[in-house]
């Protein structure tokens, strides 16, 4: 693939493969085969995060998409502390997980992480108080660190960030705010406008909202399956983007 005309990027997530998902999302593999040269899920693979779950959309995989597939983990995946044998199962069918890693393809660079909560502003969580609530601080910290050493890798021109939490408040709004706290954080957004990236694509926030930017006016993408369903109007239930 040349290096120098514009990449097309498919994005989803919360796909939430279970039990009984054999099939689910065959004809929209099929489809965006043809429509796009990457696909990238971002996050809740899985519904509980079983490798049996994860057995049924590689099987998917296998035999519907054409094109190359990056992912990351979500809060689902990690449910039944089975992450690690989730993300083999994913890679076996031929899909690069990003957990802090970085990828190149057709001269775009890919960097992504699960990410972790904590709210965003002013309203951000600090790590002041009970050693529980310096501990949830820490995830979040240790979730950008590692975007950030992801991000540093790349000697890409373009750039895409994965994530399953959000790095804005905006692409979370229409959920209840109450739960703001628990579906990203703003400690995500640093590395993302220090690296100039190009655009970034989350999930998490099935009712959130489906774009918007950070402080430096790089675009986020919400691709939660759910909103995108409500969203395609009968087309594909995935955000196309073209970098």
């Amino acid at each position: 693939m040349s290096t120098d005309r514009k990449l097309r990027v498919a994005a989803t997530a919360d796909v939430h493969y279970g039990k009984q998902s054999k099939g689910k999302l065959h004809e929209v593999f099929d489809a965006i085969s043809g429509d796009a040269d990457v696909l990238l899920i971002c996050g809740d693979l899985t519904d509980y995060g079983l490798p049996e779950e994860a057995e049924l959309l590689a099987a998917d995989i296998r035999a519907h998409v054409r094109i190359p597939v990056l992912a990351v983990l979500g809060n689902h995946d990690l449910e039944s502390g089975q992450s690690e044998a989730v993300s083999k199962v994913m890679e076996d069918a031929g899909v690069r997980m990003l957990n802090g890693e970085a990828a190149v393809i057709g001269g775009v660079g890919f960097a992504g992480v699960c990410g972790f909560g904590g709210g965003f502003g002013r309203q951000m969580l600090n790590a002041w108080g009970e050693p529980l609530i310096k501990s949830f601080v820490q995830e979040a910290l240790d979730q950008a660190l590692r975007l950030e050493q992801a991000l540093t890798q790349l000697t890409t021109d373009r750039r895409v960030v994965l994530l399953h939490y959000a790095p804005i408040r905006a692409t979370v709004e229409g959920e209840s705010p109450e739960i703001f706290p628990f579906l990203g954080s703003t400690r995500l957004e640093e590395p993302i406008n220090r690296f100039r990236v190009d655009a970034v694509f989350h999930g998490h926030a099935h009712n959130g909202a489906a774009e918007g930017a950070t402080a430096a006016q790089i675009p986020v993408f919400n691709v939660s399956l759910p909103l995108m369903q409500r969203r395609s109007e009968g087309g594909l239930p995935l955000r196309l983007f073209e970098i």
